[in-house]
């Protein structure tokens, strides 16, 4: 005898309101992957180039400024001070920094290696809410966590696929032989 749940479950997965629903779902996650994948981009270019939002165009790295000396210098708080002033103007620590960023949101706005962003972007993220710990309004959350585990959705569903080059990717003869790149 087949269980209430299975029946709703299997006829609520043929009706055209679920079918619309799922599309709308994925477009709903495409905005998302796209919005987060400008936030990487856009701190990616506003370091490089001193845009003047939040890096003044004298502070431009192309101008021989330093895309994390300023923050790890005088923005950081918590246990791991020492930590990020240690490395703050590093050049070895603004070239990860940098190709961080343009890599990470450069995979998330073409909807491709989404699981090595979700895994890069995650580490980076986690790396910055240590640096404002504790964070300002709550004990330990903060946007920081929050877009951590977005990017895990976005990979977990293939966010990439939709308004993306994600299957197209997926088929490329070194995606099939190392499904990490996915």
């Amino acid at each position: 005898m087949e269980t209430m749940t299975a029946t709703i479950e299997r006829t609520t997965a043929t009706t055209p309101a679920a079918g619309a629903r799922e599309r709308a779902v994925r477009y709903v996650l495409a905005c998302t992957r796209l919005a987060l994948g400008w936030i990487f981009l856009w701190a990616f270019l506003d370091k490089l180039f001193g845009l003047g939002l939040a890096t003044e165009s004298k502070n431009a790295w192309i101008n021989g400024g330093s895309p994390t000396k300023g923050f790890l210098t005088f923005g950081v708080t918590g246990p791991f001070k020492d930590l990020y002033a240690g490395i703050a103007g590093a050049a070895w620590a603004d070239w990860l920094f940098m190709i961080g960023l343009a890599g990470i949101g450069v995979a998330l706005m073409l909807g491709i290696g989404m699981r090595v962003a979700a895994v890069a972007g995650g580490l980076l993220l986690v790396m910055m809410w240590t640096a404002v710990l504790p964070p300002e309004n709550n004990p330990f959350m903060d946007d920081h966590l929050i877009y951590a585990a977005v990017l895990a959705v976005l990979a977990l569903v293939n966010a990439g696929d939709t308004w993306g080059l994600g299957r197209y990717w997926a088929n490329l003869p070194i995606v099939r032989r190392l499904p990490w790149l996915r």
